[in-house]
């Protein structure tokens, strides 16, 4: 990223057409954004039409010639290509067209790099980065310890790096055993909010789409949230109370996007993997974008990479208060869905509403009386889980009410699950 003070960076962005012009035109216009979070500014998208991107310099010989007299012409400071290079394409689009070469990934770990804000969200970049890196140091020639400024040169720990292949592994495996310590201690968290019964909904969507003005209109957790894409990269997880007065945990999660860097979803596994532990999703969509069906497609296909499968899912269709970009809001993989404006407030009471109906239906019905000596019980299942009814009479204390499977020792099958999103999405 652009440190304050600096230049701001101009930049060629660079794609290759396989098939559909328009969608490739979608994804630049995309890294434009990218570009423009990264503090870059862009001059122009550059466009081949290919079946395949050229395995030596990614683009063909005559367009490899027009881009660098377009270089020259707009007095661009480098190229971003769209896709992820390989360590020769680089190399060769460096020498030949004598400028800064990045690519899609290095951009975005670039503004990781500069958003991270824990512990162990800086772990998890310097991870990402080292496993990218370590993949480009045949033939490279230049040390990973440089400290040049600009879009693709720094990132946490960076310039204490060495060229040596052995040391670059030596970090990771450091950097691997820091974080199975983080992951040790979150998972202890999950098991203590498992044991407390507390449900968790975790929050997913699209980076940009409104997580965190969402969690912070349900719950004022105070975040940042900007206009702009990967806002936020750090989970955090507030508690919600829901009408009737249940509790529940929301967890914020890093946004989702296309061509995600595979060095990202595996450094990054542990934070996205409270999706695969909660009890509900909420998928927030941007209603208003021109590219939602294709942006929900792919926050669907991240958490299937994940392993997230039997999860109740509610999209949440925000910032309805803009001109829709779609007439027709609908999810086919979803059971449940809402449209709200987290900005203006719009449909919060019914997300609300919603997600103590979606929670109820995984609980299960309690009708009986509890000794005053099991006071204690009560007070769990007010916490809890729903209550209907509450008497007391003389022999004791009369419930009637909902309460997590985990305080009743039942489990609910997978398959039954999975039939129960099925026959709802039948049925709409």
């Amino acid at each position: 990223m652009i440190e304050t003070g600096e230049q701001a960076e101009k930049l060629i962005l660079v794609g290759i057409a396989q098939e559909d012009v328009e969608d490739t035109i979608a994804s630049l216009q995309e890294l434009e954004e990218l570009a423009d979070t990264a503090g870059a500014v862009t001059l122009e998208l550059f466009i081949q039409s290919r079946e395949q991107p050229h395995p030596g310099t990614y683009l063909g010989s005559g367009r490899m010639k027009e881009l660098k007299e377009r270089i020259e012409a707009l007095g661009a400071d480098g190229i971003v290509c769209d896709d992820e290079l390989t360590p020769a394409q680089m190399r060769n689009l460096s020498d030949q067209l004598d400028t800064k070469v990045l690519d899609r990934s290095l951009l975005i770990l670039d503004i990781f790099a500069g958003r991270a804000a824990t512990h162990e969200g800086r772990i998890q970049v310097e991870l990402a980065q080292l496993r990218y890196r370590a993949t480009r140091l045949t033939g490279r020639g230049v040390s990973l310890s440089r400290l040049g400024g600009g879009i693709g040169t720094r990132g946490p720990g960076e310039s204490k790096l060495e060229t040596d292949r052995r040391a670059i592994h030596r970090r990771i495996g450091i950097l691997k055993a820091e974080l199975a310590e983080v992951v040790r201690h979150r998972e202890q968290q999950r098991e203590k909010r498992r044991f407390g019964t507390i449900p968790v909904a975790a929050i997913v969507g699209y980076t940009n789409a409104g997580k965190s003005t969402l969690l912070n209109a349900l719950t004022g957790a105070g975040i940042l949230a900007e206009d702009k894409l990967f806002a936020t990269l750090d989970p955090t997880t507030r508690m919600l109370a829901l009408p009737g007065g249940e509790e529940i945990l929301l967890t914020d999660t890093v946004g989702f996007i296309r061509k995600l860097p595979h060095h990202l979803i595996e450094a990054f596994k542990s934070t996205l993997e409270e999706a695969k532990y909660a009890d509900l999703i909420l998928h927030v969509v941007d209603a208003s974008g021109p590219r939602m069906k294709t942006q929900m497609q792919t926050v669907y296909k991240t958490l299937q990479d994940l392993g997230v499968e039997d999860q109740p899912v509610i999209t949440v269709f925000n910032k309805c208060d803009r001109p829709l970009g779609e007439a027709l809001l609908y999810d086919a993989q979803s059971s449940e869905s809402v449209r709200i404006s987290a900005l203006t407030g719009e449909g919060l009471d019914e997300l609300k509403q919603l997600i103590s109906r979606v929670l109820r239906e995984q609980k299960v019905y309690i009708d009986r009386v509890y000794a005053y000596s099991e006071a204690g019980e009560v007070a769990r299942i007010r916490k809890y889980g729903s209550v209907l009814e509450e008497k007391y009479e003389e022999g004791g204390i009369h419930i009637r009410a909902y309460v997590p499977r985990a305080m009743t020792g039942q489990k609910e099958p997978a398959a039954d699950r999975k039939a129960k999103k099925k026959k709802s999405g039948e049925e709409a």
